[in-house]
């Protein structure tokens, strides 16, 4: 089964729901041609993407197993980590913030969401409704879930040490942004997000794999920062154990990772570079 395809007026791109044929509840949306997420409506604790499954190990260790978070997503996708949070951690309060109310339409009416969950929608680009959250926000949320695509490139406003700068009064003492960052070969796209977010934050770790680190190859690098030392002890072991292998990266290794990439500004911000078509696959 296949969902009708909806156009999404802020972008002019063309999203879709496709269910796997092999496993009924299985979903995957597509946007422009770009597989962007994927929900099991039966398990919404299985994450199917590699770079969704590094972020579900920040929720998973933010806080202690099962206990309510505050998180906030930049980006909705399928909804598909805001279903994990609502199902691992009950009762956590969320905001997701979504430029594409098309495309929350399409997600809701077709995969819709868990009843009970607090999960509060907010429609618009993500850095100007930043400014218009609540008050009592501040200094309270867990997790800041930073996944912003316009197809399969991050917009450039949202990729700077100002951009980032508005997230850090937002955060509790022990909270943590994730930021999914695409990039290809040499990684300066990467190298330059990791160094804006040590320039804002005091302590950033990321996890790709190996290839990925090598430049290898266009993929997903995830990063995450906070104002307090991670609570990463356990990651290393969780990423290695992952379908697809991961290494985290942080500390020396970290600091050699950045070290030459340029700071991050509102001047020099550039899109993250685009794919090539043929990295993504997408059978209905």
């Amino acid at each position: 089964m296949t969902a009708p395809e909806r156009s999404l007026s802020v972008s002019g791109f063309s999203a879709r729901l496709d269910e796997s044929r092999g496993t009924p509840g299985s979903w995957t949306l597509v946007v422009d041609g770009t597989p962007q997420s994927h929900v099991d409506l039966n398990d919404p604790e299985y994450l199917s993407f590699e770079y969704v499954r590094r972020i579900g190990h920040a929720v998973d260790l933010v806080a202690p197993a099962g206990s309510p978070i505050t998180a906030l997503h930049l980006g909705a996708g399928a909804f598909t980590l805001p279903r994990y949070v609502a199902a691992t951690r009950p009762s956590s309060r969320q905001q997701v913030i979504e430029i594409e109310s098309d495309l929350v339409d399409l997600v809701r009416e077709t995969l819709p969401l868990p009843r009970g969950a607090q999960i509060r929608v907010r429609h618009g680009d993500a850095r100007e409704v930043l400014g218009k959250l609540p008050a009592g926000l501040l200094g309270t949320v867990d997790l800041v879930i930073v996944d912003i695509f316009s197809g399969a490139r991050t917009p450039a406003h949202v990729t700077s040490a100002e951009f980032y700068a508005l997230l850090a009064p937002l955060l509790s003492p022990t909270g943590i942004v994730a930021v999914n960052v695409a990039d290809g070969a040499g990684l300066a796209f990467a190298r330059g997000q990791a160094a804006t977010l040590a320039h804002v934050f005091g302590h950033v770790a990321l996890a790709a794999d190996t290839s990925m680190l090598k430049g290898r190859r266009f993929g997903n690098v995830v990063m995450y920062a906070s104002n307090s030392p991670l609570p990463f002890d356990g990651l290393p072991r969780l990423l290695a154990s992952d379908p697809a292998p991961a290494k985290l990266v942080s500390g020396r290794e970290l600091a050699s990772f950045i070290a030459g990439a340029p700071l991050v500004t509102d001047a020099t911000a550039i899109p993250s570079p685009p794919p090539a078509r043929s990295v993504f696959l997408s059978k209905p």
